[in-house]
């Protein structure tokens, strides 16, 4: 995969829009940062299936895109 193809950790990779991802932003800033929300967040089969097969585990689902598909359930 070649850096234009690869996808942007900070972003979601279901919207496009940020994730807030702390482990991202820890990387960025050099500032530790609590665990992420989505440590303990649980994401559907439905949702993670949703994420294009070469993004899978590259980047954060957003919590907008996980409260969604809990209300969907």
């Amino acid at each position: 995969m070649n850096a234009a193809q690869r996808p942007d950790p900070s972003r979601c990779p279901l919207c496009g829009e940020s994730n807030r991802c702390a482990l991202e932003i820890e990387r960025e800033t050099g500032q530790a940062q609590p665990p992420c929300w989505c440590m303990g967040a649980d994401f559907s089969e439905g949702l993670l299936a949703r994420v294009p097969e070469g993004q899978r585990r590259m980047a954060c689902i957003c919590a907008r895109c996980g409260a969604q598909d809990a209300l969907q359930d």
